[in-house]
């Protein structure tokens, strides 16, 4: 019997659905359960073909655990390995090597020093910081947040120099990016499970929590096809098995906001019923199938066409000069496997060349 277990903390709607589904596929010799860990010593496995992780990420405990599991033949969703090595800003640099547009972004040193660090810890840090530099190259207004933060916690939009100094006197030991802002005519929120199956849901990041997932009557049909694919390949460049993506769309160009979400919401309140239901049924047939094809004692971690790349020496490079590309038009619906990249047709229009302290009339999530 093989056991898929999942690893949650205060959700009560997504788990308890996920473990009934499993169950009640009733696929021979599969059974689905919640994690119980009661110790934890070396070299005594555990007893899972698959655990989906819903928690690590707030547990340090739970996020080595898993890594132990991995190492025993488990297969984790998502790898622990890689999302502890990965962060907004690598992940934004990733994804440029993919071909897909992202916000021009800088990384900024914390304002507070860290524990256990002084002045003699910086030596190599020029200050001041090229702050003109990176205003000029970001441009206003601009969001500036966490590089490794979630949920719109310490996110502020800023329209100058002067209140980016006033909220990044906020942020203490936080380390921060400045991001450009991207005026949208269009925004969409995309679940991502096993970097093949995907489901577009037009979002509105202002309105309140429990309103931002909107009908699906609200996007463009025209471009679900081409972010099914970017959001598909992006995730398996990525190596993520469960992951949400939000896209904004402007002038037809998609251009990926956020894309490191291996824990994405996931209660039924605040995605609604339709949403809810594709996710519980889609990731219930994606730990099945993982339990399937698990080996015991080996490697059973998905590790992403970067990583795989990189090993042998063969990393994708950001081509100097590469155009911004539209998005093609394409019929694809939103719940097919979606399959290999298209070409992206060349935009007709090149965005306007601005002058390097250019103020962007923006509306932007992050």
């Amino acid at each position: 019997m093989k056991k898929i277990g999942l690893l949650y903390g205060q959700e009560n709607s997504f788990p308890q659905a996920f473990i009934e589904r499993v169950n009640a596929k009733n696929v021979n010799n599969i059974t689905a359960e919640f994690v119980s860990i009661d110790k934890a010593i070396q070299g005594i496995p555990n007893e899972y073909a698959v655990i989906l992780d819903r928690i690590s990420q707030d547990v340090p405990f739970y996020r080595t655990w898993l890594k132990q599991a991995a190492l025993e033949g488990t297969a984790v969703i998502n790898n622990p390995f890689w999302w502890s090595a990965d962060d907004k800003f690598v992940n934004n640099e990733l994804a440029a090597r993919t071909g897909v547009n992202v916000p021009k972004t800088a990384l900024l040193p914390s304002r507070n020093l860290p524990v256990n660090t002084t002045d003699q810890s910086f030596r190599n840090l020029v200050y001041p910081f090229d702050w003109e530099s990176i205003f000029a190259h970001i441009g206003f207004p601009a969001y500036m947040k966490p590089y490794n933060g979630g949920g719109w916690k310490h996110v502020y939009k800023v329209n100058s120099p002067e209140e980016f100094f006033a909220q990044h006197a906020h942020t203490g030991q936080l380390v921060m990016m400045l991001q450009e802002a991207i005026e949208y005519d269009s925004y969409y929120r995309c679940y991502c499970i096993g970097g093949k199956y995907v489901r577009v849901i037009p979002y509105d990041p202002y309105q309140a929590p429990y309103q931002r997932y909107l009908d699906k009557t609200q996007g463009d049909d025209d471009l679900e096809g081409v972010i099914i694919e970017q959001v598909a390949h992006l995730n398996r460049y990525l190596g993520y098995d469960f992951n949400t993506v939000e896209i904004a769309v402007r002038g037809g160009i998609p251009y990926v906001i956020d894309f490191w979400n291996p824990a994405p919401e996931a209660d039924e309140a605040t995605i609604g019923a339709e949403n809810f239901e594709w996710v519980v049924e889609t990731a219930a047939n994606y730990a099945i199938e993982r339990a399937l094809r698990q080996l015991p004692g080996t490697d059973n971690l998905t590790w992403g066409e970067f990583m795989t790349h990189a090993v042998p020496g063969n990393q994708t490079a950001i081509v100097p000069g590469a155009k911004k590309t539209a998005a093609k038009k394409s019929a694809t619906p939103v719940e097919k496997k979606a399959a290999k990249p298209v070409e992206k047709k060349a935009a007709e229009k090149k965005e306007t060349t601005t002058k390097k302290t250019t103020t962007k009339k923006a509306k932007a999530k992050e």
